[in-house]
């Protein structure tokens, strides 16, 4: 029994000295408990789920006996260049160090972090526009009794009052001055409800549309530009970032008011989001915004082919990137032979998951897409290479196939299993693992602390998930602070005081 005991605790220390050694943070958030290395290849608490935890929703997932498919008359052409023949790649030190570019003393407020994202020009500015549209609005429809121009003091409270749904889920974000189960009394009183409907009503960050601007977001498309730059400016990312779509509701129910629950309406979004996120912190460092219908910007909407339209995405979203040696992880409907060699040419390096049904597989040997040559033992693999891309066909319950210029074929690397023990890999497969599992774990944490707030239009939406973005990019910076010294928040409590120091109540510690 001791000697279980002990084995069991050096499987643990293994997996989390590996996990280290792959430059990954080990809990972000800090609320993870005793053993944070909970993910599907660094499975060591006691109820994990033995060998179930794989990858297998996103690989080829093809049996033997299922249908193969269909072989390309270009097939002896594609399988040209390749080679069985191993040999090791170099990758050249990245450029960047990584961390914060500011150091923030340690008396800064919470607001203070928030604002490296938000700051007093942009809150103007929707101060400027909302007092423009109201005005427009009232011009056209009748004045409205009661109406006001909003102040920024004003401004901030509203978006105090909207963010406050990160942390306490309520079905509107008017139930906060309800009598129910819903109701924050603690922060209601800073202003009333009609006066917050008012403002909901005229809320805007670009009130009209400019002669230029025609494409879909143009009610929002300055605070993104904003936005972008304050991603990429206040904090350098270690060289391992990962490009995906971060969790987000699908069919959000939109409610009318709290007390109407017969208008409520189910809608699918009509955006998607991408983003470009640093494995080791989780912080994102870029965003992109494509409209499903209308029209989008860079001609993206004009492309019905989802690789294509997704290789267009990737582009956009490392486009900083050119020269710093990054290492870039995919997922199967980005990772393409033709992409990964136009960023090899930028020194920016990948490594992704393949599949025959969700990726461009041009130019890929048709012997290692097939299942003509099945491996059959957990951890046993096939590699071919062409120039320093690596072609990995790896076996666990089912064949995985990665594409990497990011990592040498010939360096092995190991999955560890709490029942099973260790699981040899490419060293390649267990950077993808380690890396994938630990956003996958981001997504799963910061996606609590979404504003709850679900209005209507495709640019409200977008703003308020893109604020919600903003506050946990906030929060990282905060840990990596010294203020995280003299006051250790969690990241509730970190929403719970940046809600209060906006309304600027008088008691702005958070709730324990």
């Amino acid at each position: 029994m001791a000697e279980c005991g002990r084995k069991a605790l050096s499987l643990l220390e293994a997996a989390r000295s590996r996990y280290e050694s792959l430059q990954i943070s080990d809990d972000v958030f800090g609320e993870s408990g005793d053993d944070s290395s909970d993910n599907p290849f660094y499975s060591t608490s006691g109820d994990s789920n033995s060998d179930n935890n794989t990858p297998e929703c996103c690989g080829d997932e093809r049996r033997t006996g299922e249908p193969r498919p269909p072989s390309s008359p270009n097939t002896q052409a594609e399988e040209e260049g390749w080679s069985d023949a191993v040999q090791d790649i170099t990758i050249p030190s990245y450029t960047d160090t990584c961390g914060p570019t500011q150091k923030m003393p340690a008396t800064a407020s919470v607001v203070d972090f928030f604002q490296l994202f938000v700051p007093d020009n942009v809150i103007q500015n929707m101060v400027t526009q909302t007092n423009m549209y109201a005005k427009k609005y009232q011009e056209r429809f009748g004045s409205e009794e009661g109406w006001h121009n909003v102040t920024v003091p004003e401004m901030k409270a509203f978006l105090g009052f909207v963010i406050s749904t990160s942390v306490h889920r309520c079905e509107s974000v008017l139930s906060i001055w309800s009598s129910g189960f819903f109701a924050n009394k603690s922060i209601a009183p800073k202003m009333s409800q009609a006066r917050f409907e008012k403002i909901l009503k005229y809320f805007h960050v670009v009130a009209f549309r400019s002669s230029h601007g025609s494409q879909g977001l143009y009610k929002i498309q300055p605070f993104l530009d904003s936005l972008q730059q304050s991603f990429s400016s206040t904090l350098h990312p270690s060289q391992t970032q990962v490009l995906h779509e971060p969790l987000i509701d699908e069919d959000p129910v939109f409610i009318a008011t709290c007390m109407e629950r017969e208008l409520r309406k189910r809608k699918k979004r009509k955006f998607s989001l991408w983003v470009r996120q640093c494995s080791s912190t989780g912080f994102i460092c870029q965003i992109y915004v494509h409209l499903k219908e209308g029209p989008g910007p860079d001609g993206l909407d004009t492309l019905k082919n989802k690789p294509q339209l997704h290789s267009l995405v990737a582009k956009q979203l490392c486009q900083d990137l050119s020269g710093r040696n990054a290492i870039i992880f995919t997922g199967p409907s980005i990772t393409s032979l033709h992409l990964f060699q136009e960023f090899e040419k930028q020194d920016i390096y990948c490594c992704g998951l393949l599949s025959s049904r969700k990726s461009d597989c041009t130019g890929l040997p048709q012997s290692m897409l097939s299942n003509s040559e099945v491996l059959q033992h957990r951890g046993q693999s096939r590699t071919k290479m062409k120039g320093n891309m690596s072609l990995i066909c790896w076996y666990n319950k089912g064949n995985f196939r990665f594409l990497t210029n990011a990592y040498s074929p010939s360096k092995q690397g190991v999955i560890i299993k709490r029942k099973r023990g260790e699981i040899p890999c490419p060293l390649a497969v267990e950077a993808f693992a380690a890396h994938l599992s630990y956003i996958c774990k981001y997504d799963d944490k910061y996606s609590k602390y979404f504003i709850f707030h679900k209005p209507n239009k495709t640019w409200q939406q977008v703003f308020w998930l893109t604020i919600s973005m903003a506050i946990n990019n906030a929060y990282i910076l905060y840990k990596m602070s010294d203020v995280y010294q003299v006051k250790r928040y969690s990241r509730a409590q970190f929403g719970e005081r940046l809600v209060k120091e906006l309304l600027d109540l008088d008691d702005c510690s958070p709730s324990a």
